[in-house]
């Protein structure tokens, strides 16, 4: 797993092994920035759920301010610390061990991010959980990426936002939510 462009262009990450840890692949990564790759630069992200902190990392190497990673395992939380330092973006980097539902509850309402990457583990509904907490710190202008198996159930609407764009990967699906713009649809649509 590598960084795809920008100032830590072909730095190669770290990620953990094991039957919990689901990297995001490459294909889906490349597919998630081909569409916000000119909305990125100086915005604030939120990665939730972290594991080895690729998309964030991805983000801050192609200009983004600042980017928070949470994650409640320490040995997540290790990688995204190594991961950080082999690409040289420690500055920009808020790395916080925590459950996301205890990082989220004080900042209700704050919208202190454009975008959030969500991919929780699957199959415990903890996407379906923290959704409405994640829409209220995301900004109106922003999204909240979320990746989760192409047969998972996600509400049309969280907060003021509205699912944007489906995209699936095989088994992974990766749902775009956005604040509609005034007289604006969502299109929903099912694209590979």
């Amino acid at each position: 797993m590598r960084v795809i462009t920008g100032t830590a262009r072909g730095r190669r990450l770290r990620t953990l092994e094991g039957n919990d840890v689901r990297p995001t692949t490459d294909r889906v990564k490349e597919a998630v920035f081909s569409v916000i790759q000119f909305d990125i630069e100086g915005r604030r992200i939120l990665d939730l759920f972290a594991g080895s902190g690729q998309m964030g990392i991805e983000a801050l190497s192609r200009g983004a301010a600042e980017a928070v990673f949470v994650d409640n395992s320490s040995d997540s939380i290790a990688v995204v610390r190594e991961n950080l330092r082999t690409c040289g973006l420690n500055r920009a980097a808020v790395v916080i061990q925590g459950d996301a539902s205890s990082y989220l509850a004080p900042r209700k309402g704050r919208h202190e991010f454009d975008y959030a990457f969500l991919d929780p583990p699957y199959g415990r509904g903890i996407l379906q959980s923290v959704l409405p907490a994640v829409a209220s710190v995301v900004k109106p202008g922003g999204a909240i990426i979320c990746e989760s198996p192409a047969e998972e159930e996600l509400p049309e609407t969280v907060g003021e936002f509205a699912v944007d764009r489906q995209y699936r990967y095989g088994r992974i699906k990766v749902t775009f939510y956005r604040v509609p713009e005034e007289g604006e649809e969502s299109d929903g649509g099912d694209d590979e």
